[in-house]
């Protein structure tokens, strides 16, 4: 994919010119000194001695694969901030940076990248010997049921296990299957999540915090509101963390939504909530919720959905209930309609019809939304234990995917992996997506056909469903072993965290005279001032193949009333800008091309590429976000520009930040931009790419999108039905967005890129 090739170019290819004078990299000596065990083999401290600790902006620690293997190096990077507020980058020169990862009983290679604020940069090499750790879980040591194959697809390359088979809860594997993380804070328990850059793990009625160096921080006892008992799972909700718990009135039917210092934010009763439902239904709500220590609702995950303000709950002993975020209203049902809730008018009115051909979800688990907001989740294929009648049990468990069309209000199972009908595993267990359709499934109980003897097994799949690694453990009682594994990227964890947001963005397009500029719009949100460095290039773009670059680039910032904010030709001639562009590695790669770094309050403003001398040739507009951990975004990204034929097509990028799935809404609008524009594209169409430039979706015509009536409660439906939009959850990672006309390929097109995340 040529074109996808040329964006990753301009987002991730950051070209400087070469420094002739001495750089803070020459001029500074850091040595290597003690190295400290942790308090697990996994977690190192070593010691640095800096010549002069103010000139580093950040230190980046890579831990080498064994040999033979195709994973990512797990890497670390810390800016000096971050060290420095721990009290580990200290003006003495002396600096302790954690390292964790680390293969246990095993000389590790460690590779050290110390960055400066010049732009500079230098490496050193280590070796870390760590002690071997007594594994009582046997992780270490699985029956290989398919090895890591040499195929490098898989978007993920670790792994966090939740158990409670010993105090070291939980435990982060690589795909090779090897150990390289335990917890610390002496806890067996399943309820934890990674978030954060860190472990979050409940014990009993109380919520800890463990950091990857292993410091362990206590959070909150919920006891003081009457939880009794946190369980299941911990997920992401709108604003922080979801917690199942149970209280002395109702067995695990509440849940708790808290911020990361453990804070109540919102609370979710479901035996009111149903209750009140029933009651305004005519029904009975004593004949279906029932107190403790009745287990009427087993309240199992959590998700949070951005695109509509939504919070579905998995209740294994009835269905998959949808709720309003702030008015707790019931927006729909999805279970099994033989069970007994079905038996309420008041509750069989939510219930969404499911297609012919696809299964209902049965004592399902591990409820999530996959990149195109499919529901997606484990169907344990078990019935009701405590609802009478249970309804179905089916024999066989399956991962399960469904297409909801709330407009018809129709449930399509649209994906399963049902592996020949074979696999049971009637509680726990989970799948989920990592980058679109890479998956890791976790069999948490899978029964051995010479004893029933349950043995958890963690599977791995490609996007093009081909099984990466297969591992089975030692006989676990229940769900002990490994409940609901998540994907991790160990392999480029920043401190401190940041995301999820569109950090930078870029277009691409052709740049001529008149209103065949390219314009680059962004909505800079919150309530505090935020740098961004701005670029346009052109004759750098020779490099990636473009031979019809634009050769004199000319890049204007506006504000929303349309004053000049700044302007930029050569971006060398502003002194201090190139020095900040250097200092972030954004120098553009030509003395010609255009650049300029601007602190911002927040507000809407406008980048105009154009040409100094009136030629006409492709440019690239790019915005990079300098200070992402301030209390402002950029929220929304739109750009306007000549579309043609052939290489001459529209492309605008973005680039999700570290932390979890963004949810953004993205368009192509043509028509409505008339009459403001002589020749506005007459029906757009939109594709959006993976850095790896794999098609993840395409649309045409805005109201054929699966997710519509999404874009519809967000005020984003375009105004014409010709015009294109869609919905995605896209993790982490580097995204094109690729706009051509349908019908007449010539015209102006507007692009836009909504973070709906707050």
């Amino acid at each position: 994919m040529r074109l996808i090739t040329l964006l990753s170019f301009g987002l991730v290819l950051l070209l400087r010119p070469e420094i002739s004078q001495a750089t803070q990299a020459d001029d500074t000596t850091i040595t290597i000194g003690v190295k400290t065990p942790g308090p697990v083999p996994f977690i190192s401290q070593v010691a640095l001695s800096a010549s002069d600790t103010i000139v580093i902006k950040s230190i980046q620690f890579s831990i080498a694969p064994k040999n033979g293997s195709v994973t990512r190096p797990l890497s670390g990077t810390y800016s000096a901030a971050y060290l420095s507020d721990r009290g580990d980058l200290q003006t003495n020169g002396t600096i302790y940076l954690p390292v964790y990862g680390l293969y246990d009983g095993y000389t590790n290679n460690v590779t050290l990248t110390y960055n400066f604020v010049d732009g500079s940069s230098k490496q050193a090499t280590t070796t870390i010997t760590t002690a071997p750790f007594d594994d009582p879980c046997g992780y270490k040591n699985p029956t290989v049921l398919q090895a890591r194959t040499k195929d490098t697809s898989l978007s993920y390359d670790y792994l966090m296990v939740k158990e409670r088979c010993d105090k070291y809860a939980p435990a982060i594997l690589d795909t090779d299957g090897a150990l390289r993380w335990v917890g610390t804070a002496f806890i067996a328990d399943i309820s934890a999540t990674f978030y954060d850059n860190s472990v979050f793990i409940a014990s009993g009625t109380s919520l800890y915090r463990i950091d990857l160096d292993g410091t362990v921080t206590f959070l909150h006892d919920y006891s003081d509101i009457g939880v009794t008992f946190i369980h299941h799972n911990i997920d992401r909700g709108k604003f922080g963390l979801i917690l199942d718990v149970q209280t002395a009135s109702y067995y695990q039917s509440t849940n708790l939504e808290v911020d990361t210092s453990g804070n109540v934010i919102k609370i979710w009763d479901m035996a009111a909530i149903i209750s009140a439902a029933m009651t305004a239904g005519g029904d009975d709500p004593s004949q279906f919720v029932y107190p403790a220590p009745n287990d009427w609702w087993h309240n199992n995950s959590v998700v949070y959905n951005r695109a509509d303000d939504s919070l579905i709950i998995s209740s294994r002993e009835n269905f998959v209930i949808c709720l309003d975020y702030s008015t707790n209203a019931i927006k729909w049902i999805l279970g099994d309609t033989t069970k007994k809730w079905h038996i309420f008018p008041s509750l069989a009115q939510y219930a969404l019809t499911l297609a012919p051909g696809s299964l209902p979800p049965i004592g399902q688990h591990a409820v999530s939304f996959s990149y195109d907001q499919h529901l997606l989740l484990y169907d344990n294929g078990e019935g009701g234990f405590f609802q009478q009648p249970g309804g179905l049990t089916r024999g066989y468990s399956a991962p399960r995917k469904y297409q909801l069309n709330l407009e018809t209000r129709v449930a399509t199972e649209v994906w399963n992996y049902e592996v020949n009908q074979s696999i049971f595993n009637y509680i726990c267990s989970s799948i989920y997506e990592d980058a679109p359709l890479n998956y890791l499934i976790d069999y948490s109980v899978v029964p051995a056909p010479s004893d029933g003897s349950l043995h958890p097994q963690l599977l791995g799949l490609n996007a093009a469903g081909e099984k990466v690694f297969s591992y089975q453990y030692g006989a676990s009682e229940f769900c002990n072993t490994a409940f609901n594994s998540i994907p991790l990227h160990l392999d480029s964890t920043k401190f401190p965290a940041v995301g999820p947001q569109a950090l930078n963005i870029s277009t691409r397009g052709s740049i001529s005279t008149g209103d065949n500029v390219l314009i680059a719009g962004f909505i800079i949100t919150g309530n505090e001032s935020k740098t961004v460095a701005l670029r346009l290039l052109g004759p750098s773009l020779a490099q990636s193949g473009v031979g019809d670059f634009l050769a004199d680039p000319v890049l204007s910032l506006y504000n929303s009333s349309g004053h000049l904010v700044a302007t930029n030709d050569d971006w060398q001639s502003d002194p201090a800008a190139a020095a900040e562009l250097t200092a972030n590695h954004l120098a553009p790669g030509n003395a010609a091309e255009a650049a300029l770094v601007a602190t911002l309050a927040p507000a809407t403003y406008t980048a105009v590429g154009s040409s100094k001398g009136g030629d006409v040739g492709i440019g690239l507009v790019e915005a990079y976000d300098l200070s992402p951990l301030s209390g402002s975004r950029l929220a929304n990204i739109s750009t306007r520009g000549l579309v043609g034929a052939g290489e001459n097509v529209l492309i605008s990028g973005f680039i999700v930040g570290d932390l979890d799935n963004a949810s953004v809404i993205i368009r192509a609008l043509g028509p409505s931009l008339a009459p403001a524009i002589s020749n506005p594209l007459s029906n757009p169409r939109l594709t959006v790419y993976d850095g790896n430039g794999v098609a993840l979706t395409s649309n045409d015509d805005w109201q054929d999108d699966p997710n519509k009536l999404d874009i519809i409660k967000d005020g984003l439906a375009p105004n014409d039905v010709l015009e294109a939009a869609t919905l995605l959850h896209p993790p982490a990672g580097v995204y094109s967005v690729v706009v051509a006309g349908e019908d007449d390929p010539d015209g102006t097109a507007l692009v836009e890129v909504y973070d709906l995340d707050p």
